[in-house]
């Protein structure tokens, strides 16, 4: 936005390069041209024939070093170039903030002692307010900071010229930023593989892990089982064996108080029959007790 508006604002001074015929009007021209409050892209005014004629004029030929200055200069370099015009108060203002946003372009340069010296300027005060009549203008966007005597540059409008021969410079940069781009592509690529991989090998171990533990829980599982059946089985031939030494005790027991002989059903048939002889000698001695007990009151 501030770019179209500063070409706006150069269209009236392209207009009148047509009638400036003369050195004297074409460098008039610059002037006003370099006064103006909204033009700070100048290189289509500096492509002008009649602006371009004055580097053969011995009396107004500084005029267009002066506009170059302007296009692509800077402040220093304006002090350092000797045979130019002097400044009014809008030229050299202007001129000031076309070398912040030059030197801006280099952040550890924007120190209060730098750019003093570097825009010839005597106080801070004066520094402040140049920087904020750039963030006004729109041509820069930062903060000042006076306690540690530093500018804060974020950004800058594109409202500079490029000089003569820069774009080998510029493809040399932009060519040193492709590489490393591409650099840094191929390293987060290899990141991103070497992540992939991790994450591809961590779910194998899980998968391994999982199916070992469901193995120890069914070989668990299965011990458990046989521990069980064995337990039944022993507790059952145990009681089987009590029962066969039971039978096989009162079988010796019969047999050496009947010869011997004899199966086991006889072995409880005689048991039944001593039960019942000895119940029988039990009722009838107790019959004989109560005749006698009678008998005996009867007297």
């Amino acid at each position: 936005m501030e770019q179209q508006k500063a070409l706006n604002a150069l269209e009236p001074f392209l207009a009148l390069t047509k009638s400036a015929s003369s050195p004297l009007a074409a460098a008039d021209l610059i002037t006003r041209a370099t006064s103006h409050a909204n033009t700070f892209i100048f290189s289509e005014l500096l492509q002008a024939p009649q602006i371009q004629a004055l580097g053969s004029s011995a009396d107004h030929g500084g005029f267009l070093t002066l506009l170059k200055i302007f296009s692509y200069g800077t402040y220093q370099d304006y002090r350092n170039t000797a045979g130019l015009p002097k400044l009014n108060e809008q030229q050299t203002l202007k001129l000031r903030q076309l070398s912040l946003l030059s030197l801006a372009k280099t952040p550890s340069a924007l120190t209060y002692q730098n750019l003093l010296e570097a825009l010839s300027l005597e106080t801070t005060r004066e520094l402040e307010d140049l920087v904020i009549s750039a963030i006004y203008a729109g041509l820069v966007s930062g903060t000042l900071d006076p306690y540690h005597q530093f500018v804060s540059v974020s950004s800058i409008a594109p409202l500079r010229d490029l000089p003569p021969n820069s774009i080998p410079s510029m493809l040399s940069t932009l060519s040193a930023w492709s590489s490393r781009c591409v650099s840094t592509l191929q390293d987060l690529e290899s990141q991103i593989l070497r992540i992939k991989a991790e994450a591809l090998q961590r779910h194998k171990e899980e998968a391994e892990w999982e199916a070992h533990v469901e193995e120890l829980i069914k070989e668990k599982s299965a011990d458990k089982g046989k521990k069980e059946d064995g337990g039944m089985g022993l507790s059952m031939g145990s009681n089987a064996g009590r029962r066969l030494g039971q039978g096989a005790a009162m079988k010796r027991g019969n047999g050496a108080m009947g010869g011997g002989s004899g199966s086991d059903e006889d072995v409880d048939m005689e048991a039944d029959e001593e039960d019942e002889e000895e119940g029988g000698g039990r009722r009838g001695s107790n019959k004989k007790n109560r005749g006698f007990g009678k008998m005996s009151f009867g007297k």
